[in-house]
């Protein structure tokens, strides 16, 4: 049966193609420039971690909460099986991401890119765990690869 889409799977689908391409422009720009000058974050900000500068976290960022969440992106598009689990694991992912930046740098509110995506966060998992979106994507009714 072809449903027609829900605007609740539009929105999820939106942001996590958004945290897909911007984890990516992140992840990106903290690998090619591990000080961060050029996106203006304070080195500063990781006394006290275990990290001298932003490589690593870069590459997280650019894998983990970007080149995933795209896959997860054309996968709620195209409507995969697999697609709603993974992005209930992508919110997930994403809040502990902030908790985990909160508790080793502080809670920055300038800019406050801590605050958005961790609304992001809460949204995609809201989304994710919604009774339509349940529906929507429930075996049966969606592609299996």
């Amino acid at each position: 049966m072809n449903k027609k889409r829900p605007v609740q799977a539009l929105v999820l689908f939106v942001l996590v193609l958004f945290q897909g391409i911007s984890g990516i422009f992140g992840g990106i720009g903290l690998t090619i420039d591990p000080t961060s000058e050029s996106l203006k974050i304070p080195i500063d900000w990781l006394e006290g971690s275990p990290f001298g500068n932003y490589t690593i976290p870069g590459i997280v960022l650019l894998f983990l909460l970007g080149i995933v969440p795209v896959i997860i992106a054309i996968g709620l598009w195209k409507k995969i099986a697999w697609s709603r689990k993974m992005s209930v694991y992508l919110g997930i992912a994403l809040l502990v991401w902030i908790v985990v930046e909160i508790a080793v740098i502080g809670y920055q509110h300038d800019p406050p890119l801590q605050l958005i995506y961790g609304i992001v966060g809460v949204l995609i998992l809201m989304f994710s765990l919604s009774s339509t979106i349940k529906e929507y994507y429930k075996p049966g009714t969606v592609h299996q690869l």
